[in-house]
């Protein structure tokens, strides 16, 4: 086995688990009501919408190395939005 190929496969699923990433994150920012993100005090629904669905299309326009910097910017938004406004938004949301 070549290092060139090892180095490929890895590249292709480090970029497979990113563009996953993005993806679910943006359709969660979908699935929320925009009175959720007011509630939990975080940015708007359409912010977070276009911050993810921006991160999605560039992944998906991008498809070069997944660490290249307009990756990496939007693979920590995405992060963000996962670790700390959904479950914001699970919170805020959930019956007690």
């Amino acid at each position: 086995m070549n290092i060139y190929e090892v180095q490929g496969t890895f590249f292709l699923v480090v970029l497979v688990v990113l563009l996953a990433i993005k993806g679910f994150a943006f359709v969660s920012s979908l699935t929320w009501s925009a009175e959720a993100y007011d509630a939990a005090g975080k940015l708007t629904k359409q912010a977070w919408c276009a911050i993810t669905g921006l991160g999605f299309a560039a992944q998906l326009i991008l498809l070069g190395s997944p660490l290249n910097i307009i990756s990496l910017v939007f693979t920590i938004a995405a992060l963000v939005y996962l670790a700390d406004v959904r479950p914001a938004l699970r919170e805020v949301t959930s019956p007690r």
